[in-house]
């Protein structure tokens, strides 16, 4: 399976965000509650195809 450029560019996006929250949760910035409506609404705004496929979720 391909990538399209909008595909890819919606992975880098959303594993970038992810990094900022990881790092806003290592430092005690957020909490591991917020970390996770962080997650969720990245998911659902990027849509990443690899994210989706790791945590089992559907992709539509």
């Amino acid at each position: 399976m391909q990538m399209n450029d909008e595909q890819f560019q919606a992975e880098k996006l959303y594993y970038i965000s992810v990094s900022i929250a990881k790092s806003m949760l290592k430092k005690g910035i957020i909490d591991k509650e917020v970390f996770a409506i962080i997650d969720t609404k990245l998911l659902e705004k990027y849509r990443p195809i690899s994210a989706t496929l790791l945590s089992g979720n559907r992709l539509i």
